[in-house]
């Protein structure tokens, strides 16, 4: 049986363990104690929206959403920074379910729309995210600067 539902604070030991496969999925050392401090941050203090794929009592997916805003639309925006499955249950469409649960978010906040940033590698990613109804946005430059 599955369920995709908002995460809560009781679900943050199997929640870490996943945000600790996606840290690895992108070349981060494990540290499941950091993980499980920063995703019960995250939850207590309200600074994200966490949605889960539970399969038979086991998260198996999560997408997680920080709230951002546009001066110029004057409204909020929702950057959908983390998404991730499980590699033992990819390919049943829960990164679908998991956005549809972001627009639905978007929706209810009223926020304009949701941003997201996936590497050019990322094949999988970006069949996904058009699939699912995102623009591609190319006429800007986007820029980090590091605080090292």
């Amino acid at each position: 049986m599955k369920n995709t539902r908002k995460a809560i604070v009781t679900d943050v030991p199997q929640l870490a363990e996943l945000f600790d496969q996606y840290r690895i999925f992108y070349h981060k050392e494990s540290d499941i104690p950091a993980a499980t401090k920063f995703i019960q941050e995250r939850i207590e203090s309200k600074d994200s929206e966490i949605f889960v794929v539970e399969e038979s009592g086991l998260l198996t997916a999560f997408v997680q959403l920080y709230p951002i805003f546009s001066s110029t639309r004057m409204q909020r925006y929702w950057l959908l920074n983390d998404l991730y499955v499980n590699e033992n249950h990819r390919g049943k469409g829960y990164s679908k379910e998991l956005i549809e649960e972001s627009k639905e978010l978007c929706r209810t906040s009223n926020a304009c729309g949701i941003l997201l940033e996936t590497g050019k590698s990322n094949d999988i990613g970006n069949q996904l995210y058009p699939a699912c109804g995102f623009e591609l946005y190319d006429s800007v430059n986007f820029y980090e600067w590091t605080n090292k």
